[in-house]
């Protein structure tokens, strides 16, 4: 029997398979939570498949996503990424993620972790809605636009409300499948 999926992700094999292994499930790794939020400062203004398609390659050139390393990137290694066609070469993006690992870091030492003072804002459980169609999804709420504010005032980039909820979506702080989805209960 066919698996029902959200909307949004049928009929593309990468979409789907995202989809089943990753979105919505609640990631409390701080490596994986700066991939994420790295992927989807990236994807503003673009479609997710877009990044999708794209991540091994941001994956490689930016370290595996070791903020640490990004952190300290110079400006060689700035033109070298500006320069790789595998990824989105936009430079405001780019200066972002350099920018956004040194405000992660400081994170990590005011919490002990970016996972603590993330999930916080949702009391460390996932909000859990009932969609319908995946098109009922809001695009932002009070509290995405809380979370950006926040980030905003520690010195992110490109963390916009939007960007934030997408964020959220993607790393189980929000359960945004459809109701009728097979992963709504899983996760």
């Amino acid at each position: 029997m066919e698996k029902h999926r959200c909307g949004w992700c049928v009929g593309d094999d990468l979409y789907e398979a995202y989809h089943d292994e990753e979105w919505g499930i609640p990631v409390k790794d701080d490596n994986l939570l700066f991939e994420f939020l790295i992927l989807e400062t990236f994807q503003a203004g673009l479609s997710w498949i877009t990044i999708l398609r794209k991540r091994e390659n941001f994956r490689k050139a930016f370290d595996n996503f070791d903020y640490k390393k990004i952190a300290n990137y110079k400006q060689g290694k700035i033109d070298a990424l500006l320069q790789d066609a595998g990824i989105i070469r936009n430079k405001l993006k780019v200066n972002s993620a350099i920018t956004n690992a040194v405000a992660y870091i400081k994170i990590q030492k005011e919490f002990g972790s970016f996972s603590v003072y993330i999930w916080s804002f949702v009391n460390n459980k996932p909000i859990k809605n009932a969609l319908i169609n995946y098109k009922e999804a809001p695009a932002n709420t009070p509290l995405s636009d809380a979370i950006s504010k926040d980030l905003k005032k520690r010195g992110f980039k490109f963390v916009g409300s939007t960007v934030v909820y997408a964020f959220m979506q993607a790393t189980g702080m929000v359960n945004d499948h459809e109701i009728s989805c097979f992963r709504y209960n899983e996760v």
